[in-house]
């Protein structure tokens, strides 16, 4: 019997360890690897603008589908204007204010296709003033929910848009100044367009992880706060009462 040493005391095994020991196993694991992994398309594209942040230029971003809404709901009456007064066969009265030479006369189903890219820019156009609207009282009050609504409109629109103006510059003549001026403008609002639906889209996605992490904050702090209430009624019903007894100290 050695005296130097002390027996280490047998006990039952510790729960922690057992956890420990089960999740550790399950991290080392390929497949729970692979389910801790965000997909690219839930992570921000974009953590910083080239200016501002990214809250600043998302509200840049909604003012400016706003205007440009606006802006392609009046090309888009004005050239349906055009095409039907310069339509071939037809007599119009406007040459003398707007010379109609720019206008495509060419094949009739070309036409109507300009006509067609024409119309539906319209409807785009009325769909992405309401949700750009919606998306600048989103961004005040920091509601990632509304804010989908322009992120699943402007993105259509924006593809839209391109498809009509590659369109646009092929089947029209580049030497007259309207055609060249509406090409140069929708290549910068296109590049704008893009970039802007990302920004607001990295922010949703920014927004969205911070309201998970909040619901798991009052998820704890409300599951802590039951067990408190249900462990403090329990404990004070076991706690055990001591017997006071009186002692005389009374002479006899």
């Amino acid at each position: 019997m050695s005296y130097g040493t002390k027996s280490p005391t047998q006990g039952p095994p510790s729960v922690y360890s057992h956890v420990t020991t089960r999740s550790s196993a399950n991290l080392r694991s390929s497949r729970s690897v692979k389910s801790l992994k965000t997909p690219w398309y839930q992570k921000p594209l974009i953590t910083e603008a080239i200016f501002l942040d990214v809250q600043r230029a998302s509200l840049l971003t909604a003012i400016f589908s706003l205007c440009l809404s606006i802006f392609t709901a009046i090309t888009a009456v004005f050239d349906i204007y055009c095409y039907s007064m310069a339509a071939p066969g037809s007599a119009h009265y406007g040459y003398f204010i707007i010379s109609y030479e720019f206008v495509y006369v060419g094949s009739k189903h070309v036409r109507n296709a300009l006509i067609m890219f024409a119309a539906f820019s319209i409807l785009f156009s009325v769909a992405v003033f309401v949700t750009s609207i919606k998306l600048i009282l989103a961004l005040r009050k920091e509601y990632e929910n509304k804010m989908l609504p322009w992120l699943y409109v402007f993105g259509p629109f924006t593809v839209f848009r391109f498809l009509a103006f590659l369109f646009f510059s092929i089947v029209n003549d580049m030497i007259f100044t309207y055609n060249i001026f509406m090409c140069l403008l929708w290549t910068f609002f296109i590049i704008v367009s893009v970039y802007g639906w990302v920004l607001v889209y990295s922010l949703y996605i920014e927004l969205s992880d911070l309201t998970k992490l909040e619901d798991l904050a009052h998820l704890r702090m409300g599951t802590m706060q039951s067990l408190n209430a249900s462990t403090v009624p329990s404990l004070a019903g076991s706690r055990p009462t001591t017997p006071h007894s009186t002692v005389s100290t009374m002479p006899a």
